[in-house]
């Protein structure tokens, strides 16, 4: 199944009865486990509101809040962090969510899409968060990717987060001091959500980008240095961050170009906006990619180029120790009859000849750019 809409010649597909409870699939094979990671202790529940006219109503328990928020013509914001299979389908038989969009938020590991369920949305994000290191090796962790998904209805909205980081808690209270924006409903934390995501891949594209400098310099340092293991590593670092924002591109289009009923049309200016932000970070990523290719070729031929210079310098030495091997050795085969071999002067003159000839090659070796 495709992270894309349901095509306008295909009937939609029908989520369950508010009063069912969705059956999920078994488990695909390698899918991990849906145990959570959250503390011991931790509640599901990150957060639970009631939103009329853009403000925060009265704290109410999370069991009750859609029926609050129906009541009162508002809508429901539900934050979980890592619900268990078990935990997600409770709060799916209660909110009407779709089996297979459940499936997804529960096993986690989804490429970026946005798909469409009758009057509800569910939409999958990648966030990103950088790893700092004092210095880069050929096993540094740069990017680290988590997962954020949004279950988007007409009166309700839940986050589902995976990850350590990308907390929505912030964003929240930031989000609730705008009443203007939450008055559009919770297409609006949609938003918010969307642009928080793109907004930390600006960031951590940035802190790449000094890493790709540290690299680059020290690749054209006139010192040698073996560079290949790093650069390797980082750029499969940076695909990870490309997977995570070249996806987002598509679902980020549908919002603002297509009429979604449960995204008012006045919202579809605020996704293009953050569509522009995800193709900035996305061509951005993509140059990083095609630099990190570049150095990497770099390294290569400075490293061959080293190599063949080796290889000449000990081609000149070898040639010019063959020189005294050559006329020791065949002085040293103790022959009677040899030229000069009882004249006075006989081992002072071969120890000239084979001075002066490897000065010859010496001189020669040096012009051409071998030693």
């Amino acid at each position: 199944m495709t992270g894309t809409e349901t095509p306008p010649d295909l009937p939609a597909r029908s989520g369950p009865a508010p009063d069912s409870v969705p059956t999920l699939r078994p488990r695909p094979v390698g899918a991990p486990k849906s145990t959570p990671l959250r503390r011991a202790g931790q509640d599901v529940v990150v957060d639970c509101a009631v939103y009329v006219d853009g403000r925060r109503q009265a704290p109410v328990a999370a069991e009750d809040a859609l029926e609050s928020a129906s009541a009162q013509g508002g809508f429901v914001w539900l934050g979980l962090y890592e619900p268990t299979e078990d935990e997600l389908t409770s709060i799916s038989a209660r909110y009407g969510l779709h089996p297979l969009a459940v499936e997804d938020a529960v096993y986690a590991h989804q490429r970026p899409k946005l798909e469409h369920y009758d009057d509800a949305l569910f939409m999958v994000l990648k966030t990103a968060r950088y790893v700092e290191h004092e210095q880069l090796t050929a096993t540094s962790e740069v990017v680290d990717t988590g997962e954020v998904m949004v279950f988007l209805g007409p009166n309700y909205v839940i986050t589902v987060r995976h990850g350590e980081h990308t907390g929505l808690t912030d964003l929240r209270a930031r989000l609730e001091e705008q009443r203007d924006l939450l008055c559009l409903g919770p297409s609006a934390v949609l938003y918010a959500v969307a642009d928080l995501v793109v907004d930390t891949f600006v960031d951590v594209a940035g802190a790449v980008t000094e890493d790709v400098d540290e690299l680059e310099t020290s690749v054209f340092s006139p010192e040698r240095t073996d560079d290949i293991g790093r650069l390797y590593q980082l750029k499969r670092e940076l695909m990870s961050l490309r997977k995570a924002v070249s996806p987002l591109e598509v679902p980020l289009q549908k919002l603002a170009e297509r009429q979604i009923d449960v995204v008012p049309d006045t919202m579809r200016s605020y996704f293009r906006d953050v569509q522009d932000h995800a193709i900035r970070v996305r061509d951005q990523v993509g140059g990083l990619d095609e630099l990190l290719s570049s150095i990497l070729q770099a390294s290569l031929a400075r490293t061959s180029l080293a190599d063949n210079e080796d290889t000449r310098k000990i081609s000149a030495w070898a040639a010019m120790i063959a020189v005294p091997t050559l006329i020791t050795g065949l002085y040293g085969m103790n022959f009677e009859y040899m030229p000069e071999l009882r004249w006075h002067y006989g081992y002072p003159m071969v120890v000239l000849v084979i001075v002066a000839v490897c000065f010859l090659l010496y001189r020669g070796f040096k012009r051409n750019g071998w030693l």
